[in-house]
């Protein structure tokens, strides 16, 4: 994050089609902002760094375990990070090396140090797997859930 102060973090989380762990992160982090009273001041959003599912809307597995934690989520269409986005965004969020290597790519080694590993925040060095192909959406959860909280509570402190 930037030293100064700033009204409004933007949050972007992606991952390869946003379709299954980046829109998972993106209701995740936007149900806890809200339940920590902060939604007028951190903005969450979710992108694909492929084309492969561009337009579409959220995997049912990634439904199905937000469903089963009571998190909600809207109809929406996977949309594909562009360089454009390096500069609207605060914090850039990857789900794994791929995304890692796909971001440093995208943003020209990621200038501004605004990219991050989700479980980063959590002290850890590994990537969230992806659902779409181990089926274990709730596994996937875990990880994005404990992602997330810990990333809130370093914005809390900033």
């Amino acid at each position: 994050m930037t030293q100064k102060k700033k009204d409004k973090v933007n949050i972007l989380f992606v991952c390869h089609g946003n379709i299954c762990r980046s829109p998972m992160a993106e209701f995740v982090m936007k149900h806890l902002v809200r339940e920590a009273g902060l939604a007028d001041r951190i903005r969450v959003a979710s992108k694909a760094l492929h084309t492969d599912e561009i337009g579409s809307d959220t995997h049912h597995g990634t439904r199905a375990v937000l469903d089963a934690h009571a998190i909600p989520y809207e109809k929406r269409s996977a949309a594909l990070m562009t360089r454009a986005d390096y500069d609207a965004y605060d914090i850039i969020i990857g789900m794994d090396e791929e995304n890692m290597r796909d971001l440093a790519r995208l943003t020209g080694g990621d200038p501004k140090g605004k990219v991050h590993r989700l479980l980063s925040y959590i002290g850890e060095n590994r990537d969230i797997a992806d659902p779409w192909y181990t089926g274990n959406f709730d596994v996937t959860y875990c990880d994005v859930d404990a992602g997330c909280r810990a990333l809130l509570a370093e914005l809390e402190k900033h």
